[in-house]
């Protein structure tokens, strides 16, 4: 008797909104890796304007632009018509150098980091209704615990996690999971600058009873379960990776 893998995934088709890059890319990576037919978007005008970043690699992924900034454009976004089994959110911006307590920024930071899920999830809804698909929204766990100096961050991380038991509760009926993730500090280009200060690491290490930063792979470990039916009854959570931060 042969079985199949929960973590086949195979025949599926997902997107990883802000999967250009960063986390994002990572998790559509790993898809990939399991068989998926996997989706990314960014903001640059194509895929190959991300070869020289080392966080980057789009081999073997189909890439969409798409500018969050206008939900008129997720309208104009094709994955073609064989509808999708997993959409993962992991877009995000933010602003140091306490820029977020600028309304205007606030707003801007807001509308992609908390605004553009949902617009994302309302655009692929009735294809994940298709096929009784699954929902990852990539959060932090800012969304329990303030930054220091990002307003706009930490308000939408809040928001998102609110979100995630709100869709949850409201689609299950048509079949469709919404779960998230709430990561750590993982090295990235958005955090790589803050973080080139060695006695800022250190001080952050400090805080951390694993006493290493994330890893990529660690928080796509995750995204990839909750995508997967190993995770079949589970909806409405909001899973915390962070190497045991929020305990100290």
């Amino acid at each position: 008797m042969t079985s199949t893998s929960p973590l086949d995934f195979a025949g599926k088709n997902a997107l990883v909104v802000g999967g250009s890059s960063g986390l994002g890319n990572g998790i559509a990576q790993l898809l990939q890796n399991y068989g998926a037919n996997c989706h990314v978007t960014g903001t640059k005008s194509s895929g190959a304007e991300y070869a020289d970043e080392t966080s980057s690699d789009l081999d073997g992924l189909q890439y969409h632009q798409l500018d969050l900034s206008d939900d008129r454009r997720l309208e104009t976004l094709n994955l073609g018509s064989e509808g999708l089994d997993v959409l993962v959110l992991s877009q995000g911006i933010t602003f140091w150098n306490d820029e977020e307590f600028n309304p205007n920024v606030f707003r801007q930071v807001i509308d992609i980091n908390l605004v553009s899920i949902m617009s994302c999830c309302d655009r692929f809804f009735e294809d994940l209704k298709r096929r009784k698909g699954t929902i990852v929204i990539i959060n932090s766990i800012a969304a329990y615990r303030i930054t220091i100096g990002l307003p706009a961050y930490t308000s939408a991380k809040a928001g998102a996690d609110s979100l995630t038991k709100s869709l949850a509760e409201a689609w299950g009926k048509h079949g469709i999971r919404v779960n998230g993730l709430a990561s750590g500090f993982v090295e990235t280009k958005m955090t790589r600058d803050v973080m080139r200060d060695p006695a800022r690491r250190e001080r952050y290490l400090r805080l951390l009873p694993l006493e290493r930063f994330a890893s990529v792979e660690d928080v796509a470990n995750v995204a990839l379960f909750l995508a997967s039916p190993l995770a079949s009854y589970i909806t409405g959570q909001t899973i915390v990776v962070d190497g045991g931060k929020l305990l100290r």
